[in-house]
């Protein structure tokens, strides 16, 4: 599920994929306007699936993180003050989820990011985030051009 949400750099929130155009990708924000608008090459748009997180031994899927933040919160939106903590706060929060993130590359901003996205996604209703799409029959848009 998490490979149709995306992130667009310099855009609050997260966006649904809803479809694909020619030179864009039609995308649907993740609040109560479910208003669609197109996403362009020159948008910097990332799938949460290919998020991950530095920890001392590596990078841990976004995926993974999610779902302990879940756990810490027994499903439900979380009720920490992500946006007047400070660092210490933060980091202490963020280390009851992920105990061995690296401290040197994690900024509080990327704290702050992973909180509001989780409760953008439980506010949705999309709590599933090992869920995985399937391989469809369709056809893409790179073999339309191949032909």
């Amino acid at each position: 599920m998490l490979e149709t949400i995306l992130a667009i750099s310099g855009k609050p929130g997260l966006y649904k994929l809803v479809s694909r155009g020619n030179r864009s990708l039609i995308v649907e924000t993740l609040d109560a306007e479910k208003k669609r608008m197109p996403a362009f090459a020159a948008d910097k748009v990332i799938s949460l699936a290919d998020i991950a997180m530095y920890t001392d031994a590596g990078e841990v899927p976004l995926r993974e993180v999610l779902n302990s933040v879940k756990a810490k919160e027994n499903g439900a939106v979380s009720t920490f003050d992500y946006k007047k903590a400070s660092r210490n706060e933060l980091e202490a929060y963020f280390a009851e989820i992920l105990p061995n993130f690296d401290r040197e590359r994690v900024y509080a901003a990327d704290i702050k990011k992973l909180v509001s996205w989780y409760n953008i996604l439980i506010q949705n209703g999309i709590t599933d985030f090992d869920e995985a799409l399937e391989p469809t029959d369709g056809e893409n848009i790179d073999d339309r051009k191949a032909e």
